[in-house]
């Protein structure tokens, strides 16, 4: 694309744009400058040289910085602009980098997008604050006045809070820099990718940029990385009350913030996640807060809430280009609150609020999000399961679709005086990210200004109103999981059990947010039902919660646990419980020693709800109950004797559904009025993950080993027989080889290849879309791998399994699938006080169990149960390796050598292409095996890994992180 000279024309020089730009002439500034953030640097240096536009276009310092941080992660350096930046992470020679031309100049181009950006690069701030601001000041608030008038209600600007921290005198750039200098913190930018920057490198950039968003530290790990900065403040007397402090610091979300950042830097609007309160000191420095009531979206902003897993969006404009673009426009009934934060003053944001900062100059502000009585029931909210409550949270009335407004409008409206802050309504349906100054007005149609009185007089951040938009088809424990929310479902879970037992002053509080996230009172009604049928006695105020962090709720009533099982649908749920009653069938049909490791059935069946009545049937896994055929959930003929819903029907159920997504919704995954249960008798002691940090060294040594052992014992147990041939569609995808269209040599009297049809099948149906699961779990796995992936992972999994001739390499067993931490109990084994020594075990562990309020010391702990086999499977022994491995072994292959030399049992059979575990080729490494399941598994099974060995994040290679992770497997000698 060539252009010819500019001539000066009469009235000035011509408008070199089209002749400069050609056929793209017709795309406006923005378009072409987002089109040009999508290629690569070296592509756009290519691109600066076609044209003098081109030119112009190429050589933004904005552009340079979306491009360098795109394609950044880990640690950065900045080179004196981001060009430089960028092309030096290409490794370029440096006569190309440091180009010592001055810059050209060209008349005949204007942009207006362009001026705009360049203006926000260079703006200056000094004069940019507000005087007095209309945010309430307050001095030396007492607690009571605090939770009276503002907790919950409304901002408030403190002051003294801070006076007497180190941090008021300590915490400046020149001091951090001494102190700091060389510790890499975490800074914020528009990218999902972790980059960090040294702060002498931090420092260094905030003296020679020019960027109209700059980066800045936003650092939740700072405590870590730099634990004398926690020394030098405290959490003032207002904020004491966190109700994540009960979560041990590797669960709770992160909470916490160090941030420091230049003029022109700071937080674009958003609410805080998962509804929490924040508090902000300011040590040095001055930000300028705007802020909005909830359920008021900020002019320019745009909220998408995602219809299949709730998670919200946002889309804003910078803080500078916000003031600047945006604020002028507003009339004055529909300004934020706003203020200028001063070096010592704290602010306080309640639940909801949307929020804005900028910083006028450097700053340094530490900031803590907290859970108290105030908003608990909103956090709660937040994470329920579905995804119009959470729009409607934050954008109020106005993220309801008509049909949704309708029903509002049909039902009662809340009182206006629970309105607050009604005055300060936006008057638009929807913000827009305009920049042509569009009125105000224009969205107020009949429709528009009806809804809009709606919402003025209609919404209220009450957790009544607001529980209306929950989605009633929805339950926590069968529907997906947000993505945006602070933490998952099985550390939700954990969080309301914990705070249930610790804190049973605030039980009316906490019922109330169990119920709105996790249904605990349909739940409890259900457990009611179930202790009637069996003669149990009614559940204690103590034992209304479920319990643990599985994905059923679980229930602890007396000396027994009573499971419900619910997970995947009904069809899912019946699989579950058949399976795990045909294993203990044949488990003592053998009279395994194994028994004695696993909770005692004591009862089960099945309840459903049917026109308001619960009826509750007995079923001990066999034949077809009556409920299921009705509601057509099995096409199989089946004896009264036989585990219809046993283990080869389970698999054949996984296939199924290996190529299909999950259910979004409980009715896709059948009726959700039936129930499956099973009762088991309590296990005394405590679980693994409540003792892990308490154990000695010797203790988990001793576990590993007794886990090598019991596993051995679950991989030796007789496989039930296979009864579900012929496989037709398994056989397709199987991948075993044929000769004329049958199986080759196979002798199907041992069915040893036909089970391995289904295990295989179901293998290569994940692998197909290994790719796109992979990318969607994303951060920490990295990108280069994933890339990588498909040609790691075999195409032919009977290759990789050794299934040739007609000879597998090793027959299926029986797997756990899920031995985590918390499915292992355990006991004391030595208990003494201060003036004692270890006497009989047995007398001791019966003292420390019996009355917890004797002062004992628990000396040592042995495992005694391995508990939840509701994920029976049968498959490779090796499967059951990864849970044992990165779950209960943290990645420790000490502990793995361990538990290898107790389980003994060989992994494949010894043939002769495989008699050295260094052989090249993969198929004979059991590392190899390993890293393929960890890749193909139903879990984010790579994100433990990338998360335990953080280092891995730079490999080059699957091959890197297999050895790195598995390399002890090969080394094992379990061969015949």
């Amino acid at each position: 694309m060539m252009e010819p000279s500019t001539t000066q024309m009469a009235g000035g020089p011509r408008d070199r744009r089209a002749d400069a730009l050609g056929d793209l002439r017709v795309l406006p500034d923005e378009i072409l400058c987002a089109i040009l953030e999508e290629l690569t640097p070296r592509d756009v240096a290519r691109l600066a040289c076609v044209s003098s536009v081109m030119y112009i276009l190429c050589y933004e310092e904005p552009l340079w910085m979306t491009l360098c941080l795109k394609g950044a992660s880990g640690l950065l350096q900045y080179k004196s602009s981001w060009k430089k930046t960028a092309l030096h992470r290409e490794n370029l020679p440096d006569k190309y980098i440091e180009c010592n031309r001055g810059f050209l100049h060209f008349d005949g181009f204007n942009s207006l997008y362009l001026y705009r950006r360049l203006y926000r690069c260079h703006a200056k701030l000094d004069a940019f604050y507000v005087d007095n601001g209309n945010v309430e000041r307050r001095k030396d608030i007492s607690l009571e006045d605090f939770h009276a008038e503002y907790d919950g209600k409304k901002p408030v600007m403190l002051t003294g809070l801070a006076d007497a921290w180190p941090a008021r005198h300590k915490w400046t750039t020149d001091q951090l820099l001494t102190n700091c200098g060389d510790v890499a913190f975490k800074i914020s930018h528009r990218s999902s990718r972790k980059i960090l920057m040294k702060f002498k490198d931090y420092v260094s950039y905030m003296k020679l940029q020019q960027d109209e968003d700059p980066l800045y530290i936003f650092d939740e790990k700072f405590g870590d990385i730099a634990p004398s900065l926690l020394k030098d403040y405290c959490v003032p007397h207002l904020f004491q009350e966190d109700y994540f402090d009960i979560l041990n610091e590797d669960k709770r979300p992160p909470y916490r913030w160090l941030i420091i950042g230049p003029e022109r830097s700071g937080a674009s609007w958003h609410v805080d996640p998962a509804l929490t309160s924040a508090w902000n000191t300011l040590l040095s420095g001055r930000k300028r807060w705007a802020l909005y009531p909830p359920g008021k979206v900020p002019l320019g902003v745009t909220v998408h809430v995602n219809e299949d897993d709730g998670d919200v969006n946002i889309e804003t404009p910078s803080s500078l280009q916000w003031w600047l673009d945006f604020y002028p426009l507003l009339a004055d009934e529909d300004k934020p609150i706003e203020c200028t934060q001063l070096p010592g003053e704290t602010i306080y944001v309640p639940s909801g609020w949307w929020h804005c900062v900028l910083n006028l100059e450097t700053t340094i502000a530490v900031t803590q999000n907290f859970v108290n009585s105030s908003n608990f029931e909103f956090v709660c909210l937040d994470m329920a399961p579905g995804y119009r409550h959470k729009g409607v949270c934050r954008a109020g009335l106005l993220a309801l679709d008509d049909d949704g407004y309708e029903d509002v409008k049909k039902n009662t409206l809340c009182d206006e005086q629970n309105s607050s802050h009604s005055i300060l309504s936006r008057r638009e349906k929807r913000a827009r990210n305009d920049e042509d100054g569009d009125d105000l007005n224009n969205e107020r149609t009949k429709n528009g200004a009806s809804r809009y009185n709606l919402w003025k007089d209609g919404f209220s951040y009450d957790i009544n109103f607001l529980s209306m938009f929950l989605d009633k088809d929805r339950d926590h424990y069968r529907s997906p999981w947000s993505s945006g929310n602070s933490i998952g479902q099985r550390e939700l879970r954990e969080w309301l059990s914990k705070l249930w037992v610790r804190k049973p002053e605030m039980r009316e509080l906490i019922w109330k947010g169990a119920c709105i996230a996790l249904n605990a009172d349909k739940w409890s009604e259900c457990l009611y039902e179930i202790c009637c049928l069996h003669d149990m006695p009614s559940p204690l105020d103590d034992e209304r919660l479920p319990v643990g962090t599985g994905s059923n709720p679980v229930f602890l009533v007396g000396n027994t646990v009573v499971k419900i099982f619910v997970e995947g649908g009904l069809e899912a749920a019946l699989y579950g419980l058949g399976t795990e009653l045909e294993f203990y069938n044949i488990l003592h049909e053998v009279n395994s020693s194994l028994k004695n490791h696993i909770p005692e059935v004591l009862g089960c069946g099945i309840l459903y709800l049917d026109n308001g009545t619960y009826t509750n049937l007995p079923w001990d896994g066999k034949g077809v109950p009556d409920i299921v055929t009705k509601n057509n959930l099995t096409g199989q003929k089946c004896g009264v004797d036989d585990f219809s819903f046993g283990v080869w029907g389970k698999k054949q159920f996984e296939y199924r559904n290996a190529e299909m997504p999950k259910p979004e919704s409980i009715s896709s995954a059948g009726p959700s009025n039936i129930w499956p249960y099973i009762i088991t008798k309590r296990c005394e002691g405590k679980i693994f993950a409540e003792l892990r940090d308490r154990l000695s060294r010797e203790d988990v040594a001793n576990l590993a080993s007794f886990l090598g052992e019991k596993l051995c014992h679950i991989h030796l147990l007789p496989r039930p027989p296979l009864n579900i041939l012929p496989f037709s569609d398994i056989e397709q995808d199987s991948g075993l080889p044929k000769i004329n269209g049958n199986f080759a040599s196979f002798n199907y009297k041992s069915s040893m290849v036909a089970e391995w049809e289904i295990f295989i099948g179901t293998l290569t149906r994940r692998r197909k879309d290994v790719l796109s699961r992979l990318t969607k779990w994303g951060d920490p796995i990295p990108r280069k791998l994933i890339e990588k992936v498909d040609e790691y992972i075999p195409h032919l999994f009977a290759n990789m399994l050794n299934i040739t001739e007609g000879i597998a390499c090793k027959p299926c067993s029986w797997i756990h699938s899920d031995i985590m931490d918390d499915n292992i109990y355990m006991e004391p084994s030595c208990v003494s006080t201060s003036s004692e020594t270890c006497g009989e075990e047995a007398q001791a562990d019966n003292d420390f169990l019996c009355d917890s309020s004797v002062n004992r010391d628990v000396k040592s702990w042995r495992p005694s149960y391995i508990l939840d086999f509701s994920d029976l499977s049968i498959g490779d022994p090796i499967f059951d390796l990864i849970p044992i491995y990165l779950d209960v072994f943290r990645g420790d292959s000490y502990l793995l050598k361990l538990f290898l030399e107790s389980y003994k049992l060989p992994f494949a059979i010894n043939n002769s292409k495989n008699d050295s575990t260094e052989n090249d080729d993969k198929f004979g490494r059991l590392s190899y095996l390993a890293m393929c399941y960890c890749i193909l598994h139903d879990d984010d099974v790579l994100g433990a890994i990338f998360s335990i060995w953080d280092e891995l994040r730079s490999a080059n290679s699957w091959e890197e992180v297999e050895l790195t992770v598995w390399g002890e497997l090969n080394n094992y000698k379990g061969f015949p």
